[in-house]
């Protein structure tokens, strides 16, 4: 019998229209665009000003711009599943309504939630699920609305978060291609160092969470930066080697979008020239869920059929890991 493995047959993306720039947060908070280039580079980020609409409202438009240009029947999709770390509502999931919207009516759906790595673990599940021979189509979408959980009067975190989503379809294939090894890690040491610390059950929300502005996040930067910087560089050097890869080897690394310094750790540490590493931190700022498939949608018409492509993420837990996939499709 053929190998079943799971590959990425289509992506869609959706930003909203409004762009919070530098220097529109230097009249916000006490910092300025050098200062915020310099350490994040980021310019610009979206933000979801249209009223009642959430994370959802944004899975919703990536679903269907993968739908219509897949040209992919929903009643076809056989699961949904919503990446984010910011869902509608606590309790009643974003996938599912999410779901039903878009027309997927036979599908079954459920969110996941592991901080900004939150899509890669996606990637992990939606591949199984159909290297199981059990299912044909898995709609992966992540979908974060960080403006909804960030306090602009704090400049450790709202020079660094913006709104957004990105969709791609796994389906099987049996030339080889699409997701070929992983490496998932996660320590809870992170819980305190980047966190909202009201709004869950140790801490539900009162006059008193709101009145301390405890619902938003709280990030200690430098920690978080240490981690990150080490820990992404290790497991996406680690899958190299795993997989007998050399930088040469490695056409595109898809590193979560984070900080670019971050970014170009991770590079430098697998070897990988800087025309290699997908990078759109500059226009969108750290969308959480969906960094990874941004990156996929704003570089598509690059892409070859079996290109190696490494993905790397860390998020708040701390969790973190990279995936190595080959690529199914031409895209121009």
């Amino acid at each position: 019998m053929t190998k079943i493995t799971a590959a990425i047959t289509a992506v869609g993306a959706y930003v909203p229209d409004y762009v919070l720039t530098n220097k529109i947060l230097e009249t916000m908070v006490d910092t300025n665009d050098e200062w915020i280039t310099t350490r994040t580079g980021i310019k610009e980020r979206r933000i979801l000003k249209k009223e009642g609409a959430g994370s959802s409202y944004m899975a919703i438009k990536a679903a269907q711009d993968l739908i219509a240009k897949k040209n992919l029947d929903p009643k076809e999709i056989d699961m949904v599943i919503v990446a984010t770390a910011t869902p509608d509502m606590p309790v009643a999931s974003t996938a599912v309504y999410t779901a039903t919207e878009i027309g997927a009516t036979n599908a079954f759906a459920f969110d996941l939630q592991a901080a900004c790595s939150s899509f890669l673990y996606g990637m992990s599940t939606a591949a199984s699920y159909v290297q199981s021979g059990r299912y044909k189509k898995v709609l992966l979408i992540g979908s974060d609305k960080m403006s909804s959980i960030i306090d602009y009067e704090d400049r450790a975190t709202c020079i660094i978060f913006g709104d957004g989503a990105g969709a791609v379809l796994f389906e099987p294939n049996e030339e080889g291609l699409g997701l070929q090894d992983e490496y998932l890690r996660s320590d809870g040491i992170g819980r305190e160092f980047l966190k909202i610390d009201a709004g869950g059950s140790i801490l539900p929300a009162s006059e008193e969470t709101v009145k301390n502005k405890q619902h938003t996040v709280f990030q200690d930067g430098k920690t978080v930066f240490k981690f990150a910087v080490s820990n992404m560089a290790d497991v996406s050097a680690k899958i190299m080697e795993d997989n007998n890869l050399t930088n040469e080897d490695v056409q595109w690394l898809v590193p979560h979008q984070a900080n670019k310094r971050i970014i170009d750790a991770t590079a430098r540490r697998m070897g990988v020239d800087e025309s290699k590493v997908m990078m759109n931190i500059q226009r969108y700022g750290n969308t959480t869920s969906g960094t990874l498939p941004l990156c996929l949608h704003d570089y598509e018409k690059q892409l070859k059929k079996g290109d190696n492509l490494i993905f790397a993420a860390f998020g708040g837990g701390f969790t973190w890991g990279a995936i190595y996939l080959k690529w199914a499709y031409n895209s121009n």
